[in-house]
């Protein structure tokens, strides 16, 4: 079980590996150049903060775990104060972290774009009479799979729609037709066959799950994830974005995360800003998911998404988080996690990327030389070769990691006995990262 030292830094697990490994494009390298390879980031001037905010800071730059009174003092930052907040987020990642930023080549698996819940800003889920409803056959999706192994991915992030089978009757026939009864029944069927056929890592993002669930994908799976997305209730009432997604109720969502510690999966939640939370709201989940991962330690990163308005949805006109506001979630979230916790924040949701690295995130996600980002198709992915020059003028060269993170590779707990071999010959056995295709 993880926790915390008298110093208020996060430990892990006794037995896992260090825990700091774990659109259009923009040039933005003037902007970022001043954290040169041979510089770290000095101790931000704070004088700027107003008294509160400042003591906040600062006691998450001493090591200290930020009580709920200093966490809620980081939802008001005004004016001039974002960028004593980014240097001060990025100052606590460099201490816990090597300097470097990660990402995992992944191939995107959409299983089934049908589910039972509709949100208010969803285009990936149809209804099962559009012509864009879709749920892959076995052959489609290891031909998917097939190709992504020949472009070097690593990852094979299976995404669908929460249960589909519970509101569209013809799917339930297609499923009967691949010989299943449950879209979980057919995603474990397929996860098993990819790492079979393909010695690829299977990472399932497949909604709310049962205990049994989860544990019937951990046997042929590396890792897992659910978006928490917001702990505020009130986006569940009528008019709200997740009036007509039950499975989006977040007590539910916490449960499920909570469940997925207890069976010491490795996983991957996070937040998304920008659906109508407030920045309390924000802190609120980000303390959630803290309390979670300080009892089970299963938290390997916590990704920071921002919402993207999509046409034909009826969040179709909402606002979108600018730039700043997501430099600031990031550095909040940051600073409540502490300096060894893996912060995410997926760069083709930001025309303007190369900034986030200011605001004390180490890590891009899951990229795709191959396949669309099928939840946000409107947001391509950035070229490797650029966002690994980027990365490198800015100090934090570009390493690619597997979708476990490094500190469980080697634990037999957080990998399951068929996983381990699997999982072990793509692992570096130094680092725990990626292992680097040996030229044949």
């Amino acid at each position: 079980m993880s926790s915390f030292d008298d110093a208020g830094r996060l430990t892990r697990p006794t037995g896992h590996r260090d825990s700091r490994h774990e659109g259009a494009e923009v040039d933005h390298t003037d902007e970022i150049r001043g954290a040169g390879p041979a510089s770290r980031p000095a101790a931000p001037a704070l004088d700027g903060l107003r008294p509160a905010l400042r003591e906040a800071v600062e006691a998450a730059l001493d090591g200290a775990r930020l009580d709920r009174r200093h966490a809620m003092a980081l939802a008001d930052v005004r004016g001039a104060e974002h960028p004593a907040v980014w240097a001060a987020a990025a100052v606590l990642r460099d201490r816990g972290r090597p300097r470097e930023v990660t990402y995992s080549r992944k191939v995107f698996v959409p299983l089934t774009n049908l589910c039972r819940d509709a949100c208010s800003y969803c285009t990936f889920a149809q209804h099962e009479d559009s012509p864009r409803a879709h749920t892959m056959s076995p052959d489609e999706v290891m031909a998917l799979v097939e190709a992504g192994a020949r472009r070097g991915c690593k990852e094979v992030l299976f995404c669908l729609g929460d249960r589909p089978e519970a509101r569209w009757p013809r799917y339930r026939e297609v499923l009967r037709r691949f010989g299943h009864e449950t879209t979980h029944g057919y995603l474990v069927a397929m996860c098993r066959e990819v790492v079979e056929q393909t010695g690829l890592l299977p990472h399932p993002n497949a909604g709310v799950l049962s205990r049994r669930e989860l544990a019937e994908l951990k046997e042929v799976s590396a890792s897992q994830g659910l978006m928490l997305e917001s702990v505020a209730e009130r986006l569940c009432a009528p008019g709200g974005p997740h009036a007509d997604a039950p499975d989006k109720r977040p007590s539910t969502r916490l449960a499920m995360i909570r469940k997925a510690g207890e069976l010491q999966i490795p996983f991957t939640s996070g937040i998304l800003i920008g659906i109508g939370e407030t920045a309390a709201e924000r802190i609120e989940a980000v303390l959630a998911l803290r309390d979670l991962h300080e009892t089970h330690g299963h938290l390997q990163e916590v990704i920071v998404q921002n919402f993207r308005a999509k046409e034909d949805t009826p969040m179709a006109a909402a606002g979108e988080p600018g730039l700043i506001e997501l430099m600031t979630a990031c550095a909040v979230t940051r600073l409540i996690l502490g300096p060894a916790m893996s912060i995410q924040a997926p760069p083709n949701l930001s025309a303007d990327y190369g900034p986030l690295l200011l605001a004390g995130i180490n890590d891009w996600g899951g990229i795709s030389p191959l396949t669309p980002d099928f939840i946000n198709p409107e947001a391509p992915w950035p070229n490797l070769d650029r966002l690994a020059q980027l990365c490198a003028e800015a100090g934090y060269p570009l390493r690619e990691r597997l979708t476990i993170y490094p500190g469980y590779v080697d634990d037999d707990a957080w990998v399951a006995p068929g996983m381990r071999d699997p999982v072990r010959s793509l692992a570096d056995p130094v680092s725990g990262l990626a292992r680097e295709a040996v030229p044949a």
